[in-house]
């Protein structure tokens, strides 16, 4: 793979940690009343830009093609609780560039514009105009309707797909797999599973690619947040060999690379379902590490599933790769608090 001839920007001083969660590891084994793997966590919440997240990764690369084109203001789209929106209008910040947004209400009454948790962030990072769109709207149209005023003003704007999921964007996690397996080497760590939320696709797909790419003979199980397992198998095969091509993988993406668990959404995406509100109590009560309802709660919620089902066997490896987005907790506050005792 030959990532270096792509321009790139970084948002991030150095790898995120690779942890161990022994304490979580403890209370799955004591409930189970069996030994369960070991459990390891990438920490890609701690990226850089405004309170971090997997989406860092993605625009290093689409930021610096932005700049590469002259673009003074970057457009994308995310539903109305967007991290991606939410790291995209950092991005912009940090570049000194301006951002516009569009939102799919994906659930029928779901935005409000008085919303805390990522709609608060957006404010605040100055998102020059957000325009709200029902669900199924042409999200690529939408944002092509932002740039008219642009171009009357002389601006150049440049496009961002949902999540930043398009090859170039994926090319962000081709190099957390390379991190990945640098960090494994070097804390002698060898792991036989990752886990990890399957949304847009970008983040996924990039990994099966990148850890393809290095011949790492890693299962990778993602976790559909939306989509049923047979579409959403079939976009990340797709996509992921769209970028191990970008990326220089000689070898195609074997299907089997691929395996979508689509059992956890409930009743949609972004609904709440009891096992994600489980799942983020667990993590914050056993390793104080925060979850987000959408997707790594989800996501955290099939791999503890999978965990008692004992699709793992005790003395291997797994490493869930967190990819943020804990700024929502606070607009789901209703969901997931929980009373502390007072005296």
């Amino acid at each position: 793979m030959h990532l270096a001839r792509f321009p790139r920007r970084r948002y991030t001083a150095g790898p995120t940690p690779l942890d161990r969660m022994p304490h979580l590891e403890q209370r799955l084994a004591a409930d189970l009343g069996r030994p369960v793997p070991e459990l390891w966590i990438k920490r890609d919440d701690l990226l850089g830009l405004t309170a971090g997240g997997n989406k860092t990764r993605k625009l290093e690369f689409l930021v610096a093609d932005a700049l590469a084109q002259g673009a003074d203001t970057l457009i994308t789209v995310g539903a109305v609780q967007s991290n991606h929106c939410r790291l995209t209008a950092s991005a912009a910040v940090r570049e000194g560039m301006a951002c516009r947004l569009v939102l799919e209400e994906r659930v029928p009454g779901s935005f409000h514009a008085d919303a805390s948790g990522n709609h608060l962030l957006f404010g605040l990072l100055g998102v020059e105009r957000a325009h709200v769109v029902p669900a199924g709207t042409d999200l690529h149209a939408a944002m092509e309707a932002l740039t008219a005023d642009l171009d009357a003003q002389g601006r150049r704007a440049y496009l961002i797909p949902g999540g930043g999921s398009n090859a170039l964007g994926a090319l962000g996690y081709v190099a957390c797999a390379e991190e990945l397996m640098d960090q494994s080497f070097d804390q002698g760590v060898a792991f036989d599973h990752l886990v990890v939320a399957s949304g847009s696709g970008g983040t996924h797909a990039g990994l099966v690619a990148g850890l393809h790419g290095v011949n790492a003979n890693l299962q990778i199980t993602g976790i559909s947040v939306r989509a049923e397992r047979g579409a959403q198998e079939a976009k990340i095969h797709g996509l992921a060999q769209e970028v191990a091509t970008l990326a220089g993988v000689a070898a195609p993406v074997p299907q089997a690379a691929v395996a979508v668990e689509d059992g956890y959404v409930g009743p949609g995406y972004s609904l709440p379902t009891d096992a994600m509100v489980a799942a983020v109590r667990l993590f914050a009560r056993t390793e104080g590490i925060l979850l987000d309802p959408v997707y790594t709660g989800k996501a955290a919620a099939g791999l503890l599933d999978l965990v008692r089902q004992g699709r793992f066997a005790a003395g291997e490896r797994v490493v869930f790769v967190h990819t943020g987005g804990a700024a929502a907790l606070y607009a789901y506050r209703d969901v997931v608090a929980s009373q502390v005792p007072t005296a």
